[in-house]
């Protein structure tokens, strides 16, 4: 029996598999080594990062909700400092590809982390998340204004010597104006989707569940939105697409893979199950194997390139 060949190309990198663990679900990596062998994933995408350590919002800063979950964390994280003191040489011993994510509230801020990155070993590709609020725009987010997300992927692709993701968030009119505009600012990829704003109420004390009122809504009930989102930008972009949002088996990943996206990202579902990547990289090599699939690349091809195009126009 023929082993099906799981590498997929992501611009200039190319990943081992096409399983990576989303931002702010895994930790720093090392928090899940105990758990899960990670250099069998495709690459690990670290905790968002800033300039600055930052604490974060009050508690309460998660709540479940049904197929799903809010949170209102705030992007807490140790800081560019701290990470390349304290978590990248555990992360250089690794034989994966690993991702940093980055935000900022200001566009210079962006640049300023991705600078501190610039020539670091150990570290690929950084991911950029646009969907923070802008303080110069009086806390518009970056990835609602395409002239700004614009300007954002510019700072970084001029402070950074890696291959530069944008994340795009889902929560504006048209997600792949949004995404033509990246592209066109020099993005090697984009990643989407990033958390849907939503917002519970306790009706027993009648008062918002989040600290922060509104917070981020993950996991399988936004799975169908973020396929949909996909598959509108694999159509609208030249750069390859990595889908995010919902997936918790092998057949929720080779839903992306067939709206086009070339690879993906696991959140929340690692909350549930640590070793879920894992299985969701058996689950697609099996497919391969039974649907006589000689390299997973051929998924991403056929459906974005014959069946998205023709059967759906």
């Amino acid at each position: 029996m023929f082993e099906p060949d799981l590498k997929v190309r992501i611009g200039p990198l190319e990943l081992k598999n096409p399983v990576l663990t989303a931002s702010g679900t895994f930790g720093y990596g090392q928090e899940f080594a105990g758990l899960v062998d990670l250099n069998k994933l495709g690459g690990i995408v670290v905790k968002g990062l800033s300039l600055k350590p930052r604490a974060g919002n009050p508690p309460p800063r998660i709540v479940e909700t049904p197929c799903g979950m809010l949170n209102a964390i705030g992007l807490a994280n140790i800081g560019l400092e701290n990470f390349l003191r304290e978590k990248l040489p555990s992360l250089q011993k690794l034989n994966t590809t690993v991702i940093v994510n980055i935000y900022g509230h200001s566009i210079d801020e962006y640049g300023a982390v991705a600078a501190g990155l610039k020539g670091v070993e150990g570290i690929s590709a950084i991911e950029v998340n646009i969907s923070c609020p802008n303080v110069e725009k009086g806390g518009l987010a970056f990835g609602t204004e395409p002239n700004i997300s614009a300007k954002v992927t510019e700072k970084v692709l001029k402070n950074t010597d890696k291959p530069v993701i944008v994340k795009l968030s889902p929560n504006v009119t048209d997600i792949t104006v949004i995404a033509k505009t990246v592209e066109k600012a020099g993005a090697h990829a984009v990643s989407l989707i990033n958390t849907l704003t939503g917002m519970a109420i306790d009706i027993e004390t009648r008062m918002p569940k989040l600290a922060n009122i509104l917070g981020g809504l993950s996991g399988p009930a936004i799975r169908p939105v973020a396929v949909y989102m996909v598959y509108q930008v694999a159509r609208a972009v030249k750069i390859p697409v990595i889908g995010v949002g919902g997936i918790m088996d092998y057949r929720d990943a080779l839903e992306f893979l067939m709206a086009g996206a070339s690879a993906i990202q696991v959140g929340t579902a690692n909350f549930v199950d640590p070793g879920v990547s894992l299985k969701i990289i058996e689950g697609l090599k099996k497919f391969c194997k039974a649907q006589g699939i000689s390299s997973i690349e051929e998924i991403t091809l056929l459906y974005q390139r014959f069946y998205c195009r023709h059967i759906f126009g």
